[in-house]
């Protein structure tokens, strides 16, 4: 299928009007759409936050009579269902559009194709495919739920220069600059939710909110604790509280404790993610010390590391980044895959994701 200049210019457009719902639309997914006809873009909007107008009722919306006969450019499969809102496949229909071209299908299995199909029954030409790959990394977290029933995990650390996280002490706080914390705090704020450990709690008191950047929306706190350990008086149980995944029963003030074992006082880290999963969470984003990060990389849950490296030294005694089993040979090393090299300051970023082996 093939496309013309103006329709890859409406659609990119489309996608930087999605691109504002960012921080905001969980645990909806991120959706822009463009209306445009004879050449000239007659009406715009983007997906705010859920149980508000979806894109295609804010475009249809600004757009007015110049809809008909319109085309519209959506990043998602206009919807044919009733939830908070009405469907936006029977409010394109109405509105007389004549064309619709979406990027993506929705990837919920349930209601794939769905909205297309109601679309083409009423006489409307639809087209799929045109930035397609932009649509899905934009949506990662929702379509990582919808197929996989999980949120997207991004594993964040913050290292020496000779990898390590924290002195032997478990002091961490700051390895790395201002700007690096901010950039930091941006993938914070487009995160559903923000998990740690108990010994990060323990050691650095963290508040685990969006601070450094403008947010409008606190991700969810997410604490894994084993033995509940957690202070009553911790920072991470202010304002809206945590939820605590723990391995034995017990109470927290301002938290929602949540029994999550796999035996011998251990956290059950798969039953935790799916469970995330199942409350509406795309995008995780995990902040914690070796030791959950090891585990989560050895139960297969990472799927991307954001990783901050700092020009300091810390020295062979401090924490690592992962507590893992040595690699006996160089071909047992997990192999990573960089796609985003930035420098931030005096710091260095790097986004990578697991080599397939």
């Amino acid at each position: 299928m093939s496309f013309s200049t103006d329709d890859q210019e409406y659609m990119a457009r489309a996608l930087q009007l999605a691109a504002q719902g960012l921080n905001t639309t969980t645990p909806n997914p991120r959706v822009g759409c463009v209306l445009a006809r004879d050449g000239v873009v007659v009406g715009e909007g983007w997906h705010e936050r859920a149980g508000e107008p979806h894109a295609e009722a804010h475009a249809l919306r600004n757009a007015g009579d110049a809809a008909r006969g319109a085309t519209a450019y959506v990043t998602l499969e206009p919807c044919a269902h009733h939830g908070r809102t009405p469907p936006c496949a029977d409010a394109l229909i109405e509105a007389g559009v004549a064309r619709v071209v979406a990027a993506m299908r929705d990837p919920n299995p349930l209601v794939s194709g769905e909205g297309l199909a109601r679309l083409e029954q009423a006489g409307i030409a639809v087209e799929v495919g045109l930035l397609e790959s932009d649509a899905e990394k934009l949506n990662v977290g929702f379509v990582s739920r919808m197929t996989r029933g999980r949120p997207w995990v991004r594993l964040k650390v913050a290292a020496s220069l000779d990898g390590k996280t924290a002195l032997l002490n478990g002091r961490s706080q700051w390895i790395t600059g201002l700007e690096a914390r901010r950039h930091a705090h941006a993938w914070r704020a487009r995160s559903c939710a923000i998990m740690t450990g108990s010994g990060t709690v323990l050691d650095d008191d963290p508040s685990l909110t969006v601070r450094e950047v403008p947010c409008t929306r606190q991700p969810l706190r997410v604490v894994v604790d084993g033995r509940l350990q957690t202070p009553p008086n911790a920072k991470i149980l202010t304002g809206d509280g945590a939820l605590i995944f723990t391995a034995q029963d017990g109470a927290l003030p301002n938290a929602e404790v949540v029994v999550a074992s796999s035996g011998a006082g251990k956290v059950d880290l798969v039953g935790v993610v799916d469970e995330l999963g199942r409350r509406g969470i795309n995008e995780l984003m995990v902040e914690g010390g070796l030791r959950l990060n090891g585990a989560l990389l050895r139960a297969g849950l990472v799927d991307e590391l954001l990783i901050y490296q700092a020009p300091l030294i810390i020295g062979d005694q401090g924490r690592g980044m992962f507590e893992l089993p040595e690699a006996l040979d160089l071909a047992e090393a997990r192999r990573l895959e960089v796609v985003e090299r930035r420098v931030l300051g005096p710091d260095i970023f790097l986004r990578a994701r697991l080599a397939r082996q």
